[in-house]
């Protein structure tokens, strides 16, 4: 059990500290109001998520403490919700309903779509 925690731990931190730096280098590079380092962040993170579990679908490629690492881990501190949220109620602060309405709506559609992709793509191979 101290190794399974150990491990999404782990994970977790780097993960934390990959969502940090990918969307500040992103917000920096594109200055909007659209929150897009939090959005790319989010998107990219489920995509990995769809390849994480599709590898440890095909074949038992991961063991059971690898998956937790990079799944639970990884990509639990890579992508949040809570800055998702943060975010999107700025927005309507700010009064930015549609760039809200864009954000909120392609969140999560996107996200959940590009989690199945992943999964698609590693079962192609």
């Amino acid at each position: 059990m101290i190794k399974t925690i150990l491990a999404i731990g782990l994970g977790g931190f780097l993960g934390s500290v990959a969502r940090f730096l990918t969307s500040r280098f992103i917000q920096n590079s594109f200055i909007s109001i659209f929150p897009l380092g939090t959005f790319l962040v989010n998107i990219s993170g489920c995509f990995l998520l769809g390849v994480i579990y599709g590898i440890s679908e095909k074949n038992d490629l991961l063991s059971p403490i690898w998956k937790m690492f990079l799944a639970i881990g990884f990509c639990g501190g890579y992508t949040t919700f809570s800055t998702f949220s943060g975010e999107s109620l700025g927005l309507l602060r700010d009064g930015a309903y549609f760039y809200f309405l864009l954000y909120t709506t392609f969140s999560v559609f996107l996200g959940i779509a590009a989690t199945l992709l992943g999964m698609i793509i590693i079962k192609l191979l």
